[in-house]
């Protein structure tokens, strides 16, 4: 019961605060305090010595409880103003495959000159991380978040909370941010890679060796290739590491195709093809990726590797259901078109 009307406060509270794509200041409408457990119990222990000093009309026990109510009452005010102006500045997040944890970076700046203690960030209900800020200082603090889906993971409302000075009161808000992870399928299978198909007539593009026919100019250099394949002199005046391309007809290409994967549903599909791309990417093949509405063509190196990847993570079989109607329709148009202009 305490956990459901916890969840319906924050829900009512967060409905204010909108995702941001600047930095957060906390103001005093953004905060919230309350007691702790053992604020609850400082309570009850000033609530007997109240009582025994009134049964026992002892002058020290009611100055001893007011001193001590007093204390409370100042830690509550220095919880509440220690998290007033902090700054939160949203960082990037790596992308990961799912069933890893996405880490979502973060900054707490401090602009006052006197320094502040105890801060920390929590998502939902994991252990919260706790962090100190130097006077016009900073700090980065890191949120792991689980990826159980593909697709982008957006962490949401992240509370942001402090407990001092004794850990009698907590002092805290909500902030959320447009940053986002990008969430790769999960890389598994048991089919091997698809055989290579030899390349069509001026299709295969191969590196400098045996076999190579026509020059067929530069493309970018991947962590791998021979440096006897690298073109110095153009690479001299691009600044760029380039290496020589010459077309190949005899040489197979490999295709990781969306029809080619003998599974039915559609997640287990995506998995098998992640994981083809990792291996063929490990191998040192060139590939490419056929995805129904998507086709990458035949390339190595990290920045196809990311785009595969991509591809899969935000591979959507609605979208590309929807643009290959769109494409029949128009042919069958056009055949419509061309038939009554032919009669």
């Amino acid at each position: 019961m305490r956990q459901y009307w916890r969840q319906r406060f924050q829900k009512w509270v967060t409905r204010r605060h909108r995702p941001s794509r600047e930095p957060i200041r906390l103001d005093r409408r953004r905060l919230y305090i309350l007691p702790t457990r053992q604020g609850y119990a400082f309570a009850l222990l000033l609530f007997l010595l109240f009582l025994w000093s009134i049964n026992y009309s002892n002058s020290m026990g009611f100055a001893f409880t007011f001193l001590l109510a007093a204390v409370a009452l100042n830690t509550m005010w220095q919880a509440h103003d220690n998290l007033l102006g902090l700054v939160i500045h949203a960082g990037g997040a790596e992308p990961v495959f799912a069933g890893q944890e996405a880490r979502f970076a973060f900054r707490l700046e401090n602009l006052r000159r006197t320094p502040r203690y105890g801060f920390a960030l929590q998502w939902q209900e994991r252990e919260p991380v706790y962090v100190d800020l130097p006077g016009h200082g900073s700090a980065p603090v890191i949120l792991t978040v689980p990826a159980e889906k593909r697709g982008w993971l957006r962490p949401g409302h992240i509370r942001v909370l402090t407990r001092f000075p004794l850990g009698l009161f907590q002092s805290w808000s909500w902030v959320a941010f447009e940053t986002a992870a990008l969430v790769y399928p999960q890389p598994r299978g048991r089919q091997p890679l698809p055989a290579a198909l030899a390349g069509q007539s001026g299709s295969g593009l191969n590196e400098l060796g045996s076999g190579s026919e026509d020059y067929a100019g530069f493309r970018q250099y991947a962590p791998g290739d021979s440096p006897r394949r690298i073109a110095w002199k153009a690479a001299t005046r691009t600044e760029r590491l380039l290496v020589k391309r010459f077309i190949d007809q005899a040489r197979p290409e490999l295709w990781l195709d969306w029809w080619r994967v003998g599974i039915e549903a559609q997640e287990p599909r995506l998995e098998q093809l992640c994981q083809w791309v990792l291996k063929a990417e490990n191998d040192g093949h060139e590939y490419g990726l056929r995805l129904p509405g998507l086709k990458l063509p035949p390339s190595r190196g990290e920045p196809h590797r990311r785009r595969c990847l991509e591809a899969l993570a935000l591979f959507d079989r609605g979208d590309a259901k929807a643009r290959d109607e769109i494409v029949e329709s128009k042919a069958k148009a056009e055949a419509t078109s061309a038939e009554r202009a032919a009669g």
